[in-house]
């Protein structure tokens, strides 16, 4: 008998599909207009389910129109990737270790990145040693 199913997704890729798609949107988009841009046979009820998730994830906002919803990205490829990171990193109890093993981890440009940008959002609205003219490396020398 020959299976006639098509293969399964991989995990989280109907939901970078359909946050795909809601980027491509001129504006709030509809579980429908999700589903014609989607195609392949998807289901509704598979879209907002998936709407849903993403919801929870805070990957998306919804806001009522008429009698059904619109949906918007809450912010781009890098803004999710930070927040699922921020996410991961709230859940564990030790912090500074889960830290400490991504920072030892990373090749050295990556790590001259992280630098630069810690160094930048320091300087951001931030009176800082280095801002007022004193010596960082003097902190707490009395």
């Amino acid at each position: 008998m020959t299976d006639h199913r098509r293969p399964r997704r991989g995990q989280g890729e109907l939901e970078a599909q359909v946050l795909s798609a809601l980027r491509e949107a001129d504006g709030p988009a509809t579980a429908g207009w999700v589903q014609e841009r989607l195609g392949a046979g998807l289901a509704y009820t598979t879209v907002i389910t998936i709407l849903t998730r993403l919801l929870a994830k805070a990957a998306v906002t919804r806001e009522r129109s008429g009698r059904s919803f619109v949906w918007t990205p809450v912010s781009d490829q890098a803004g999710l990737a930070a927040h699922k990171m921020r996410k991961l990193l709230d859940g564990e109890s030790d912090r500074e270790a889960v830290l400490a093993s991504f920072v030892t981890s990373l090749d050295p440009d990556d790590e001259k990145l992280l630098r630069d940008l810690l160094g930048q959002a320091r300087g951001e609205g931030d009176m800082s040693a280095g801002d007022m003219g004193e010596d960082p490396e003097d902190e707490g020398d009395v």
